[in-house]
Parts: C-alpha cells; sequence; structure tokens
C-alpha cells in the first residue's frame, strides 16, 4: 500500500511540473517583444492620363438594302435562272413567266400602230391638198375644216397606238423578272410551273445587300444625356472625326477586323424602353457579317484629359458595396479611402473622387496592413501598365 502510495504521488507530481513548464513557456511567449518597423508594400503612383471613353452597347445587323422580288404581270414560271444563296447583280433575270400571250399583245399593238400611221398618212395628203384648194375656193372652207379634224383625230390616233406598244413592250419585259439591287438571294418560294399573279403579297425569293452592312444598337436616353452635359461641361472633349468610328465584337468574343462610322442617330426616345437607336456602317466585303447576328458594338463616347485610373488590384468593396483604397498618408502610415468609380477600363477603375494626382495607392501587401500602420513603399511589380490612349470598352459601373 505504501508502494503503491509512493507512485501515484509521483505521477502527480510529474503532471504539475508540466503544467507548470507550459505556463512558463506561454507566459514568456505573451510577453516576447512585437515585431517593429513598417511594413514593405507595392505602391503606384497616380498620374493623370488622357483616356477615350468607350461605351459597349448591345446591337443587331441588318441588310443594307432589302427587296423582296415579286411578279408585275401575272402567268406561268418558266424557270428559274438563279442559284439559291449565290450573289447577283442588279438588273440580272431570276426568272422567267410564259411570255406567249405578251408577245402576241405586244405584236397586235404594232400592227395597230401601222394602221394608225398609214391612215394618218392618207389624212395629211387630204389635208394638205384641201389646204391649197380652199385658198383658191376650189373646195369649201366646211371640207377643209373636216379634213383638218380627221388630220388630227389620226394623229391622236397615232399617238394612242404608240402608248398601247409601250405597255405592250413593258408588259413582255415583265415576263423577265429581274432583281432590283445587287446582292444574295435567299431561297426560292416559287418553282417552274408556278401560277403567279400581278404585285401578289407572296415574294417569290428576297435579295439583300450584305456589302456594306448596318448595325443598329439602343444606348440609354439617361447616358446621351450624362455624355452630353459632360461635354458642355467641359469635363469630356470631343474626339473629332474618331469620335463617329465604331469597332464590333462578334458573338464568339473575337473582334471584327474593320471599323465603322456612325451613320444616323434616331430624334426620338422609345417610350418602352427609354433607349435611342443608332445605326453604324460597316463595310462587310467577306460577308462574315450576316443580317439577324448579335454584336456588341463599341462606341468612342470623348477624351478625358485628367483621367484618374486605378488598378483593379488596389481597390476593394466593404460591406455596403463602396469602392475603398489603401493610400501611403503623409506620415508615411496607411490609409483608408472611400473611392467613387464610374466605369472599368481595362484593368483599371475610372475614378471620379477619392484619389488625386501623386497619391500612393497601395496594390501589393494589402493582407498585412490596416489603417494606422507604418508602411515602406517600394514599385509594385505586378501591375499591369494603365492604357495612356484608347482603352478597351466596358459597361458603366456604379460606383
Amino acid at each position: 500500500m505504501q508502494s503503491g502510495t509512493r507512485r501515484a504521488l509521483f505521477a502527480v507530481g510529474l503532471i504539475a511540473g508540466s503544467l507548470a513548464l507550459a505556463g512558463c513557456g506561454q507566459s514568456s511567449a505573451a510577453n516576447a517583444p512585437a515585431p517593429t518597423g513598417p511594413v514593405e508594400v507595392g505602391v503606384v503612383t497616380i498620374q493623370p492620363q488622357r483616356v477615350a471613353l468607350t461605351s459597349e452597347l448591345p446591337g443587331r445587323t441588318a441588310p443594307y438594302m432589302v427587296s423582296e422580288v415579286r411578279p408585275q404581270v401575272g402567268g406561268i414560271i418558266q424557270k428559274r435562272l438563279f442559284k439559291e444563296g449565290g450573289e447577283i447583280k442588279a438588273g440580272q433575270v431570276l426568272y422567267q413567266i410564259d411570255p406567249a400571250s405578251y408577245q402576241a399583245a405586244y405584236d397586235s399593238a404594232r400592227a395597230a400602230l401601222d394602221k394608225a400611221r398609214a391612215t394618218q398618212g392618207s389624212v395629211k395628203l387630204k389635208a394638205d391638198r384641201y389646204k391649197e384648194l380652199v385658198a383658191i375656193n376650189a373646195v369649201s372652207k366646211q371640207d377643209f375644216d373636216d379634213a383638218s379634224a380627221s388630220l388630227k383625230q389620226a394623229e391622236a390616233d397615232v399617238a394612242s397606238a404608240k402608248a398601247a406598244v409601250d405597255t405592250a413592250r413593258i408588259n413582255l419585259d415583265y415576263t423577265r423578272i429581274t432583281s432590283p439591287i445587287s446582292g444574295r438571294i435567299g431561297r426560292s418560294l416559287v418553282t417552274p410551273g408556278a401560277l403567279v399573279t400581278a404585285n401578289q403579297t407572296l415574294a417569290l425569293s428576297t435579295v439583300q445587300q450584305l456589302d456594306p452592312i448596318y448595325v443598329d444598337v439602343t444606348q440609354a436616353s439617361t447616358q446621351v444625356l450624362k455624355l452630353k452635359r459632360e461635354l458642355a461641361e467641359g469635363q469630356l472633349q470631343s474626339d473629332g472625326d474618331n469620335g463617329a468610328k465604331v469597332k464590333l465584337v462578334l458573338e464568339d468574343g473575337s473582334a471584327y477586323p474593320i471599323e465603322g462610322h456612325l451613320e444616323l442617330s434616331e430624334v426620338t426616345v422609345d417610350q418602352t424602353t427609354g433607349s435611342i437607336t443608332m445605326r453604324a456602317v460597316f463595310p462587310n466585303p467577306k460577308h462574315e457579317l450576316l443580317p439577324g447576328m448579335f454584336v456588341r458594338a463599341q462606341l468612342i463616347e470623348g477624351v478625358k484629359n485628367e483621367a484618374i485610373l486605378a488598378p483593379q488590384q488596389g481597390v476593394t468593396r466593404d460591406h455596403k458595396g463602396a469602392a475603398t483604397a489603401m493610400v501611403v498618408g503623409k506620415n508615411g502610415k496607411a490609409e483608408l479611402r472611400q473611392l467613387t468609380t464610374s466605369r472599368a477600363l481595362g484593368a483599371n477603375w475610372l475614378v471620379t473622387s477619392g484619389l488625386n494626382a501623386g497619391d500612393q495607392l497601395i496594390v501589393e501587401g494589402l493582407q498585412k496592413i490596416k489603417p494606422g500602420v507604418p508602411v515602406k513603399t517600394v514599385p509594385a511589380s505586378n501591375v499591369a501598365a494603365a492604357p495612356a490612349a484608347k482603352p478597351a470598352a466596358s459597361a458603366p459601373v456604379a460606383g
């Protein structure tokens, strides 16, 4: 019993000693001095820049010209003279209507004209003779008046016959249905043997001119008003002729290689959407753009000469969603700033308030600091160069 008691007391003593040593270690660690000295951070010095501001707007392509092919005379389609989906020229014959009845009408009109001309010649000779005879009182004036009236009637018959010939010729020509414009033709909705009528509702086919091609985009009227106000107040300057240039981003995200230009802007606002429709024209030599495609158009709004750009990695959001940034204060300590951003330009935010020229924005080492901590600045190493001219387009962002 005494031996067991001694062993139990010895074990308790060992445990107590271990706990005492652990407490001493924690006390020593707690009493150790905190690290001193400024924290090294990477900074970017804010410098005003001249940038061209652009907007990226959704749009749809539309053909430059559209012509629905319809017959102007009735008859049976004899031939289709084009390849569906092919390129055609203005004036090219697309369909041939059976011309037999129209050819006969034309020949009849020509014969009637010849008859009228023959009658006119005979009446004219008689009128000329009576004119000489009436001068010597060889015929009565009444006979001369009758001959003159017959001549005028014969001349009118000739004019009427000429008009009939012209009408018959036009109808005969209409049996050859031609394309009014150059472009690409779609599928044919009729086949040889089909009966068509003049000015029917159903189009035989449709021709669309695709080079150049229209791109219709919409912009909110509030954005247009804001742009005009900034230009009027001098916050933005017009980019001259470049202000009318437009670039395209296709549905797959690739850039269309040819620039277009803005041609018109609607003078009224759509009451249902509150937007204004604008139309741009793009060259389309390879027919990469087809009617109805969804695209994104990049429009140059204006030039901001003293733009403040901040790298996105140096801007964070607080719990309310407001933009914030850490800068180096005058005393060499980290300082928290509230920012207002208007849009993203590439890898940067366009800052309208909160940063000034010469401020040192902290973009590296943010996880090691908090407001009031002394910092040691070094140039940031992993920040992309800010665009000095025309940045990539992006949609406005609320700040």
